[in-house]
């Protein structure tokens, strides 16, 4: 109705879209059950066979997340290298060369942890038949077999295995950038945005009025930003700092508290009263939905950043403008603030890389919880 010109009543549009969100909140509660009950009930424990340096990768990567099924327990090092994790436990070691004792050593290793997966890190040490026959052992004893690919930050989604030759290929489809989905994004984030500022224009006034009343200054802070192919444009937000904030942001920039070319204060002396409870419920992004409606933001996507930020990027950190910023994304579900840059920019460029429009729905619904709990937010 609204993009037809007719005439909306507000409270039969809130009632219309209820069922559609009780259907999202109700189905994210069950995936997030689901996801419980896989780390309780069915955690795969992992011995992992590879040199040195594919079993540190890896450690690594499985240690310092939660959100996936694999309990690290033991690793077997292929080679006289070491592993540097000191907490990994290591039950035996493959020669450098091909061994009648291979199968043995690994099942040993298995059996002694109770591992029900061996992941294998191949390198110039562990590959082509060696790794066959020692996936024939496994296979034979029961034992799972998961090699471990060096592709890293690629949806699941954009990965197709095929055969060819006897090889095994993994065909990668590039990223999303257009096509159906795009314009469906495009499409979506307007009427999104269209229908927010509809239906939240009481509580954007209300907000408003005490931004005019509570401090001197205007209602509104506007600040260039660095969009998609890194095209500027104004963001507006609420103002939750002093008229002069930016004027005295030099006095501060030592007590900056995170790395990376981010300025952030846990407790920074410029945010008003006010201010600080819009940060903390994120309700000072709200005027974003004008940069929505306009094309210049998404509702989904990378933070927009300063042009001072942007022109310390690196190629890397670059990508992140390959797609339109967004009012929420995964750096908003996974911490905010509390993320380190790096994190930050790792989250980033999986969303690049990844994002589908059922991603978007996803995190929408997530973005709800994270702005009630309220972590990372100042």
């Amino acid at each position: 109705h609204a993009a037809a010109g007719g005439p909306v009543d507000p409270a039969a549009a809130v009632l219309a879209v209820v069922p559609g969100l009780l259907v999202a909140t109700a189905v994210e509660g069950v995936r997030r059950r689901a996801r419980t009950g896989r780390r309780g009930r069915g955690v795969r424990r992992v011995l992992l066979v590879g040199e040195a340096a594919g079993i540190d990768r890896a450690a690594v990567l499985l240690n310092s997340r939660t959100d996936h099924a694999y309990q690290l327990v033991a690793a077997v090092p292929v080679g006289p290298g070491r592993p540097g994790q000191d907490s990994v436990q290591v039950p035996g070691r493959l020669a450098s060369s091909p061994a009648d004792d291979d199968v043995t050593t690994v099942l040993g290793g298995a059996y002694a942890h109770e591992a029900d997966l061996v992941l294998v890190a191949p390198g110039p040490q562990l590959t082509g038949d060696r790794l066959r026959r020692l996936g024939w052992g496994l296979h034979d004893a029961g034992v799972a077999l998961c090699v471990l690919s060096e592709l890293s930050g690629i949806g699941a989604s954009r990965v197709r295995p095929v055969t060819a030759a006897g090889l095994t290929l993994l065909h990668i489809a590039p990223p999303l950038r257009g096509g159906p989905q795009g314009i469906l994004k495009s499409v979506l984030d307007r009427a999104g945005a269209l229908f927010g500022l509809l239906v939240l224009s009481p509580l954007l006034l209300a907000v408003a009025l005490s931004v005019r009343v509570s401090s001197r200054g205007p209602v509104f802070h506007r600040q260039i930003r660095q969009g998609q192919h890194n095209r500027p444009f104004t963001m507006w937000k609420f103002r939750t700092m002093v008229a002069d904030a930016e004027a005295r942001k030099a006095q501060l920039t030592e007590d900056n508290e995170v790395d990376g070319p981010l300025f952030k204060m846990r407790r920074d002396p410029r945010v008003t009263p006010v201010g600080r409870t819009l940060r903390r419920t994120s309700i000072d992004e709200l005027p974003q939905l004008f940069n929505v409606l306009l094309g210049q933001m998404s509702l989904v996507g990378p933070r927009p950043p300063l042009p001072e930020e942007a022109s310390r990027y690196d190629e890397r950190e670059h990508r992140r403008l390959a797609v339109k910023p967004g009012l929420t994304g995964l750096w908003q579900v996974s911490g905010r603030s509390d993320l380190s840059w790096q994190e930050t920019v790792a989250l980033d460029l999986w969303y690049v890389d990844n994002w589908s429009v059922a991603t978007d729905m996803g995190l929408l619904v997530r973005t709800v919880r994270a702005v009630t709990d309220g972590r990372g937010a100042y």
